[in-house]
């Protein structure tokens, strides 16, 4: 089955209906061992691609994995990205903010962590969790000391839509390319990875107790990501919703958009002119 990654991106101003949207789909390999041969040659292309990328050292691309708990954020890094090198990538997970954090604008903290030039970029969560776990939770903006913070919260989330926005629009301008990956899990899906994790000893470290109390806020964070990937879908910054059930085909699916990402931006080594190229002559003749 040939992979149209269309399907997955939202399109600028579409209104989102999660329960629209499949978290399983047709898989598109056929077995475990064509699924390993599929990843492991995009692998190969994807460190070429990022190869030139840190040559060219004229663009940076940025990496947002958001989701669920359980829906396959840290398989589906670990297991695309496997083949980089890196030199030319840096990825950051976003936990609890810090004092020195919460001291600053909310979208202080992942600027600092911005890729630079020629270097590909991964959030662990992101910016985005200031219109996601905070609007579910409002008493962490309430705790934020924002200054004429307004009875209304809505005003605070159309707000933050409209900094996030216009971030992502000046990082596009000069040469940050940001994709964002929603991995879409069911609730039953979650509950069968939530029991693996407690009955597989060698998974109880992942389990929680917060899993289970953030469950219990499901339709509340639906309804946050929805409005939140409505409004900062955007032809440069898309957000992509990955069908997730599959894990191994949530994988390919988001190699295939993180490979045909990189292939759009035409990237090419440096070029050689002709002085350069009599200089290399110089020396390699000194050194033969």
């Amino acid at each position: 089955m040939k992979m149209k990654t269309a399907q997955f991106r939202v399109r600028p101003g579409e209104k989102v209906k999660l329960s629209k949207r499949p978290t399983k789909v047709e898989p598109f390999y056929k077995s475990k061992p064509h699924y390993r041969q599929l990843l492991d040659e995009r692998v190969v292309q994807l460190r070429e691609l990022q190869d030139r990328l840190y040559a060219s050292n004229m663009h940076s691309v940025l990496f947002i994995f958001q989701a669920m708990d359980a829906a396959g954020k840290d398989g589906a890094i670990k297991h695309v990205m496997s083949g980089l090198n890196p030199q030319g990538c840096q990825v950051f997970s976003f936990k609890h903010p810090s004092s020195e954090e919460l001291d600053h604008d909310f979208l202080w903290r992942a600027v600092r962590a911005l890729p630079e030039r020629g270097r590909i970029g991964i959030f662990n969560r992101s910016y985005y969790e200031e219109v996601l776990v905070v609007r579910v939770h409002p008493e962490i903006l309430r705790a934020q000391n924002l200054p004429d913070l307004p009875s209304d919260n809505d005003k605070v989330w159309k707000g933050r839509f409209r900094s996030i926005g216009e971030l992502e629009a000046h990082l596009a301008r000069n040469g940050t390319c940001v994709v964002k990956f929603f991995l879409h899990v069911s609730k039953e899906e979650q509950r069968k990875r939530f029991l693996e994790r407690i009955d597989d000893p060698a998974k109880n470290w992942k389990f929680v107790r917060s899993d289970i109390v953030e469950r219990g806020y499901w339709k509340a964070y639906a309804e946050a990501y929805e409005e939140a990937m409505a409004a900062t879908s955007t032809k440069e910054s898309p957000w992509y919703v990955v069908p997730a059930d599959d894990k191994q085909n949530a994988r390919l699916i988001v190699s295939r958009i993180v490979l045909d990402t990189l292939a759009d931006m035409k990237l090419a080594y440096p070029k050689v002119d002709d002085k350069q190229r009599k200089e290399l002559a110089g020396f390699r003749k000194q050194l033969k």
